[in-house]
């Protein structure tokens, strides 16, 4: 499984949970939905790092990965120009 989605369930998952039991007791759903943020951001940068650094480590692979050469981009670039 990608990191990125590994990592995203994990963060959606918390919000959703600490949704759900704010919302239980009887919290107005708009600052119910404030703190699950904070708290989901929170628990998940403290406790699951390895997802974190897994992310940015699939970040950075992108960033460096060399683009393939596209042999039309040339010609592409030349009929743009000569509008």
């Amino acid at each position: 499984m990608s990191p990125w989605i590994a990592y995203s369930l994990v963060r959606f998952g918390l919000f959703g949970g600490v949704l759900a039991l704010l919302l239980l007791a009887q919290l107005q759903w708009w600052w119910a939905a404030i703190i699950a943020t904070i708290i989901a951001f929170t628990v998940s940068y403290i406790f699951f790092p390895g997802l974190r650094h897994a992310v940015a480590a699939d970040l950075a692979a992108r960033r460096t990965r060399a683009t393939p050469e596209d042999p039309d981009a040339d010609a592409e670039d030349a009929a743009l120009e000569n509008r």
